[in-house]
């Protein structure tokens, strides 16, 4: 039987996930990290991408965007500023905000802020993502 660890994932506006986990994965603003039980401590800022969660009984994915993670040897943490399950985004809507974000991204406006633009992209992707 696969080693355990405990999982929180926390949003300012619900526990969108807590329970006994064999892995996650997820982004941080220095790559992409895989977490199994007795991991070293470490604390990360989470990129936009997807959330994979590794359960006994298989795997869920999961968007997620901005926010921090601690990581211990039998517990991880994840504060995150927005997580979604793939049946609560609207793929239409993201679809639309993945185009904007181009636009603003291909535009020559000086006003345009391009690193906000980029994590608005960011976002867009890892909802498509999570739904195909």
């Amino acid at each position: 039987m696969a080693e355990l660890m405990k999982l929180q994932v926390i949003c300012p506006d619900r526990v969108f996930y807590d329970g006994e986990v064999s892995m996650v994965e997820l982004n941080t603003t220095e790559g992409e990290i895989g977490i199994y039980p007795r991991h070293i401590p470490l604390t990360c800022i989470i990129a936009p991408g997807i959330l994979t969660i590794t359960e006994k009984s298989g795997l869920k994915n999961a968007a997620l965007h901005s926010g921090f993670v601690q990581i211990l040897p039998d517990k991880v943490t994840v504060m995150a500023e927005v997580a979604e399950w793939p049946d609560e985004i609207d793929l239409g809507r993201a679809e639309a905000a993945k185009g904007r974000a181009e636009d603003r991204i291909k535009g020559k406006d000086s006003k345009t802020d391009i690193a906000r633009a980029e994590t608005a992209l960011q976002r867009a992707i890892a909802r498509i993502n999570v739904i195909k």
